[in-house]
């Protein structure tokens, strides 16, 4: 494996973990907000952590998800789902960092999953839809096992956010833009978005 490829691999490994301990910490945030016990909040956590990877590789064809292949996965998002239930409750969470921390795990699970979809040659508009369906599946099944509507069918400009990301990466990588600064490109447009779209009130055209 040329260095190259050794620092495309470390990469993807760090925003995929990056975005596994916050999307854990910010599911089991919003579990202990619903009040559930210490095993809701954990399997809520877990949930939000890998939803989106694990049906990026199932569809990659990658089996077992990457997520489920050891234990740093399930211990990252096991402690931060631990961390946020023992001291949610004593500590209070400012929406805005609540908001802001899900804009950063959009923003790392976008790039990771865009990356890694390109890495293993899937289309670069594959790669783009790969890389939104790991930012948004595991908010979106979280949302599903508390009953809510899906964040990503009511919330201003978020699955566009981590669409706009993926699709930033993926045209800097194809026009040959070294790894480490598409992927910054790409993750700090989906992070801007995101805030951005909340703080503007954007919205997508709805139904009439």
């Amino acid at each position: 494996m040329s260095s190259s490829e050794r620092a495309v691999q470390r990469l993807i490994y760090v925003t995929d973990l990056g975005g596994t301990a916050v999307f854990a910490f910010e599911g089991a945030l919003i579990a202990v907000a619903a009040h559930l016990d210490l095993f809701g909040v954990l399997v809520l956590a877990c949930c939000t952590a890998f939803g989106g990877g694990v049906i990026r590789d199932v569809l990659m064809g990658q089996l077992p998800p990457s997520a489920l292949r050891g234990w740093v996965y399930p211990g990252t998002a096991l402690a931060a789902g631990a961390f946020a239930f023992a001291f949610a409750s004593s500590v209070h969470v400012p929406p805005k960092l609540l908001l802001t921390l899900d804009a950063a795990g959009l923003a790392l699970f976008a790039i990771a999953g865009a990356d890694k979809a390109l890495e293993a040659g899937v289309y670069p508009l594959s790669a783009t839809m790969l890389g939104t369906i790991t930012a948004v599946g595991g908010g979106t099944l979280r949302d599903v096992l508390l009953a809510q509507v899906p964040g990503i069918l009511r919330a201003d400009i978020y699955a566009t956010a981590a669409l706009a990301g993926s699709a930033v990466l993926v045209i800097c990588r194809r026009a040959g833009v070294p790894v480490t600064i598409a992927a910054l490109g790409g993750g700090l447009t989906c992070f801007a978005l995101r805030l951005l779209g909340v703080w503007q009130h954007w919205q997508l055209p709805g139904a009439s």
